[in-house]
């Protein structure tokens, strides 16, 4: 019965890939690929889930002439298998933290890398949604269809940020292989118009591999105020005055880790921890930042040199390095004025008091982990960064991320006005772009820009108590994310599946570094890495790395390009640890060589075609990306409508649309949120206050436009919120005029000045009767509870 139920599940299997690959015109490249059927004497099986449990004694006519009954056994990892925790840190630079030479205290990367591996030469995407698939799917960025953030999102296949189902998880993968799984922290792997409520939640965390998660879908989150979910389960806004996400994570973390080691103590566990930090906005307790008072005076250019002094020191970089030109269009802090010097070093001081708090939790959730059982037998990875430092906020730095998004520049001038305020619940703060270049020393360039390593070369470390023995030892093998899956695999001793619940899987593109936890000098297994992030393009091979820029990092608003007469610069990153000397001109055929080899990697693995627009694709609408909300003019919510995620809410930007709410006031008045959409960073509200509607349209935090009514009539009330815009079609950002009226009457009436155009939030949308998240402005305490009666509210969008 045993062979009959195995040759029945490959029977099953084998239906279900012929039937994929005639779909997708693949057929004879499979077959051509298909690796053995047999499962390997070593490792786990090659095809998963495994077959069901088919009892294989005798049945008789009872249980009295029936063999001995069995059940099926839960899955046994590997033998010895070794508890894995990841943690992952959000736009971090290489030379940020004191672990790697930085001035901002890391004491638990000091910790860890004092016991185990520090790597110098490890690569990112230099974006997070792509970072992110990369690490937990072991493919390249393009090839798990992530070559870009999931809110700019391209009907392309290496662009579509739908994670193919070809490329299983790590998660996933180590799940049906007798671990258990959390995700905490962010995910930004989840398509934009399937973070809502209704679904689906297949490629939610839980979906794809993670038994739990708390945590977010966005790419950013207000840790005062955050939208967080708990598995599928919006999390009630917590009542605890002084509350920070962070060390929320670091709480949800400790308590899952504790609670299934309890329960289950000879199951292996992996934790995925990635907070927001160090992402913006730049939100810490100011008790954290006050820390930093006057440490920054000196500026960012003092800053890299006192830097790559104590990372030669250290002997985290080669002693020859040479300290990078300042990268094109920055300016020298000698030639900033007193106000400027003054906000941008409170900006830094923000900065690096979010920097060290994010690390202070880690190292909470570390020290759990290791008062655990069998604690020595466990992984440590750490990766200080999914990309380098963030140059987004601009030349000038920004009180409001967001404004970068929607393609407004900000000047120092209006941020000093509140420089008391930054890093609290009043700003989504981000710093300068030349402090984010500081934060990346020795190398050129920022986050966005994959052609250079300020972009892409992330520090790691790996501490596994049990197995490595060279503690506070260096590794310099050049190493790319996609590598840390195999080496997982390799080190747990698990088989990757050829086939994951009923797709085939393509081959792993990353390589195990495993060899070189044991042995300093163990060759390198990665030769050749392609790197591509909004056209900026990096080819590297057997130590010579072309890089082709693009655009700077900060410029929001792109214009025309030409990618196939760009300029590629030649570097010999064996001996140029820092890429400071560009060897084009010298050796013009290696450029040719290299520039021909991108083009190679970039038609195998889906990087074609390249797209340089920035904000533009920010746009759902624009770009035609899937939405919830179809192609209705008409939405009708009721009471209970919560934390609807903005890529599934109505598309109201640059046209015209009303605000319906058919409310009943009773005769002793009511107060509290009908209806919005946005908050913090962007959006627009209507709530009821002194017995009067109010409508707010916050511009990007720049203005926020308020137009009250006259006071309302009790009973039952048909509100109605008319805004008229005044742009022609395609005119993006224009003025409106705003009627308030109540049973027809009007009561209200007042302009917009101007609109947002592309955004309001990357991570908030649609509350009906309530707030979630942030406010929208700041003359009510969250969370605002509607204390009339909401009937439904119909939003209509001409």
């Amino acid at each position: 019965m045993r062979l009959k139920s195995l040759i029945r599940a490959a029977l099953v299997a084998a239906v279900c890939t012929l039937g994929w690959l005639a779909a997708s015109g693949r057929l004879a490249v499979a077959f051509a690929q298909q690796p053995k059927a047999d499962t390997p004497t070593e490792g786990t099986p090659s095809v998963l889930p495994r077959p069901d449990f088919m009892f294989e004694g005798k049945v008789g006519k009872t249980y009295k002439d029936s063999d001995p009954p069995q059940f099926p056994q839960p899955v046994k990892a590997p033998k010895n298998a070794p508890n894995v925790v990841l943690i992952l840190l959000d736009d971090t630079g290489f030379g940020q933290y004191s672990a790697f030479g930085g001035g901002i205290p890391s004491p638990t990367l000091d910790r860890l890398a004092a016991n185990g591996l520090k790597y110098n030469r490890f690569h990112t995407t230099a974006l997070c949604s792509p970072t992110r698939a990369a690490l937990i799917t072991g493919r390249n960025h393009h090839s798990a269809a992530t070559g870009v953030i999931t809110e700019a999102a391209t009907g392309y296949d290496g662009y579509t940020c739908v994670l193919p189902r070809s490329c299983g998880t790590v998660g996933e993968v180590l799940r049906q292989n007798g671990y258990m799984t959390a995700w905490i922290g962010k995910n930004h792997n989840t398509p934009a118009w399937e973070t809502s409520t209704a679904g689906p939640f297949d490629r939610w965390a839980n979906g794809l591999g993670f038994d739990y998660f708390y945590g977010f879908n966005a790419g950013d989150m207000n840790h005062w105020d955050p939208v967080l979910y708990e598995n599928r389960n919006l999390v009630p806004k917590s009542a605890d005055p002084n509350y920070h996400m962070t060390e929320d994570l670091a709480d949800k973390a400790i308590d899952w880790t504790r609670k299934v080691t309890s329960i289950a103590p000879d199951k292996p566990f992996f934790l995925y921890v990635a907070p927001g930090a160090n992402h913006s906005p730049h939100h810490a307790p100011k008790e954290w930042i006050d820390k930093f008072k006057g440490q920054f005076d000196g500026g960012w250019d003092a800053y890299r040199e006192a830097t790559i002094a104590r990372q030669k020191s250290m002997g985290v970089i080669p002693p020859e390095t040479k300290l990078s030109a300042r990268s094109e269009g920055l300016p020298a802090w000698n030639t900033l004025n007193d106000g400027q010097k003054k906000i941008y070093s409170r900006m830094m001081e923000v900065f690096a008091g979010y920097a060290t708090n994010v690390d202070y939790h880690m190292g909470r959730v570390v020290d759990a982990v290791k008062q655990l059982p069998n604690a020595d037998n466990t992984i440590f990875i750490y990766i200080v960064g999914d990309n380098g430092a963030s140059a987004e906020g601009g030349l000038e730095g920004s009180l409001n991320e967001n404004l970068f998004f929607n393609g407004f520049p900000e000047k120092w001038e209006e941020n000093l006005e509140h420089i008391d305020e930054i890093g609290g619940p009043k700003w989504f703060n981000h710093f300068p772009s030349a402090w984010a270049h500081a934060m990346n020393t020795p190398f050129q360039w920022t986050k966005q820009v994959a052609s250079h390593f300020g972009g892409t070369r992330n520090p790691m470390i790996i501490s596994w108590p049990a197995k490595i023995k060279d503690k506070g030892g260096v590794r310099s093998q050049f190493l790319h994310v996609i590598d840390l899956v195999p080496t997982l695999y390799d080190a747990i001793g698990i088989t990757p599946p050829e086939m994951l619940n009923g797709i085939q899987q393509k081959p792993i593109e990353g390589v195990s570094f495993l060899k070189s936890f044991t042995d300093k000098f163990s060759p390198e297994t990665r030769k050749t890495q392609y790197f591509e992030l909004l056209v900026n393009r990096g080819m590297y091979h057997d130590g010579w790395m072309a890089s082709c820029r693009s655009f700077v990092p900060w410029a929001p608003v792109r214009g025309e390009f030409d990618p196939l007469t760009a300029k590629w610069e030649l570097y010999n990153v064996d001996k140029d640890f820092s890429q400071s000397e560009d060897l084009a001109a010298k050796f013009p055929e290696k450029v040719r060589e290299l520039e021909s080899l991108f083009w190679k990697e970039a038609e195998k693995y889906n990087v074609l075609p390249l797209d340089w627009r920035a904000v533009e694709r920010l746009n759902a609408e624009l770009q035609g990306r899937p939405s919830l909300a179809g192609h209705r003019n008409k939405f009708v919510y009721y009471p209970g409508q919560i934390a609807l995620p903005d890529g599934a809410s109505p598309q109201v930007l640059n046209k015209s649309f009303s605000v319906t709410a058919d409310i009943e006031i009773p005769d002793v008045g009511a107060e509290g949120m009908i209806f919005t959409h946005g908050g913090l960073t962007g959006g627009y509200g209507l709530y009821l206050r002194d017995g009067k509607a109010h409508f707010v349209y916050n511009m990007l935090a720049i203005e926020r436009f308020t137009i009250a009514s006259e006071p309302l009539p009790k009973g039952k009330v048909a509100l109605n919120v008319n805004v008229a815009y005044d742009g022609k079609p395609g005119e993006r950002g224009k003025s409106a005029t705003v009627t308030i009226t109540a049973n027809g009457q009007k009561i209200g009436h007042g302009s917009l000045g101007k609109t947002v155009p592309l955004q309001f939030s990357l991570g908030e949308g649609v509350d009906v009767g309530i707030d979630t998240g942030s406010a929208v402005d700041f003359t009510y305490k969250l969370p605002f509870a509607f204390t009339g009666k909401i009937e439904k509210v119909t939003i209509d969008v001409q």
